[in-house]
């Protein structure tokens, strides 16, 4: 069985996508990046402020499956300059306690020029 995850709390998706999908006790969550859940407006102009943004969001999507932080097992990030690692780091580090596996990689450019995007897997029981 598949259960589609949609929550207020995180960004409405932009394109032919959801929130994320349940499967098999898992959470597989689509990309966040730093928008208002209610205006779709871009937050924040620095790497701190929209990574901030991107973690409410990623949570949002958490709790809405029935799961959290501590039970993502693997996050994709996605970087506008790689410049903003070690900032970028300092946010992530905050929720992601129980260190998932992960990969962190520069991209050419994100939507609407943002300057960071995260996605996770996350066991839900």
């Amino acid at each position: 069985m598949i259960k589609t995850i949609a929550t207020p709390n995180a960004p409405a998706a932009i394109g032919p996508y959801t929130q994320g999908k349940v499967v098999n006790g898992f959470l597989f969550a689509s990309g966040q990046v730093a928008l208002d859940p209610q205006t779709g407006e871009i937050v924040g102009t620095t790497i701190e402020e929209q990574a901030e943004r991107v973690m409410k969001s990623v949570g949002a999507i958490l709790e809405a499956a029935g799961t959290d932080f501590t039970k993502v097992v693997k996050t994709t990030c996605f970087l506008a300059d790689m410049g903003d690692f070690a900032a970028f780091n300092a946010i992530y580090g905050k929720y992601f306690t129980e260190k998932p596996a992960r990969s962190c990689v520069a991209v050419k450019e994100l939507p609407k020029k943002l300057l960071c995007e995260v996605e996770v897997i996350a066991v839900v029981d």
